[in-house]
């Protein structure tokens, strides 16, 4: 299985894209919406985004996983942030998401980044597991969040 996985960045919309997204969102958040066809485009197209997909060379170089890679400069630094893990449910316990992390660290230092963060819920157990078998380690924090209320004209402007 290993060989049969590669990991690669996508640098373009395409209809393949699109289908992954709509097979993997669901798998990522129950609440999330399927990113359309433009949303798929302007991150993939976003210089803070780096967009990784795990093909399966056995299985037509379908997309089985991705996550998303946010580089950013600060004051401090260039930092990166790495979300949106997610590997295809069929294909799990087979170190797809550990070859997607370990990519995504490697794009990180060569974009110049100091660290890579990520979060995790605590109930996620074997993601918590696979981030630190990564070398990812608990930060002593505060996670604040502050959900801005859209309304429906602006969302889909």
């Amino acid at each position: 299985m290993e060989n049969e996985i590669k990991i690669v960045e996508i640098t373009e919309m395409s209809q393949e894209v699109l289908d992954a997204f709509a097979l993997l969102t669901p798998q990522l958040s129950s609440s999330a919406s399927i990113p359309t066809w433009d949303e798929l485009d302007d991150l993939i197209r976003s210089k803070a985004s780096i967009l990784l997909a795990a093909m399966d060379s056995a299985d037509n170089d379908h997309i089985v996983g991705s996550l998303t890679l946010a580089v950013f400069r600060l004051p401090t630094g260039i930092r990166s942030w790495i979300e949106d893990v997610v590997v295809d449910s069929n294909k799990r316990g087979k170190g797809i998401g550990e070859k997607l992390v370990r990519a995504a660290i490697e794009r990180a230092h060569q974009e110049g980044a100091k660290t890579v963060d990520l979060t995790s819920r605590p109930s996620r157990e074997a993601a918590n597991r696979l981030y630190q078998r990564c070398g990812f380690e608990t930060r002593e924090t505060n996670i604040y969040r502050f959900t801005i209320k859209q309304n429906k004209k602006q969302a889909g402007s």
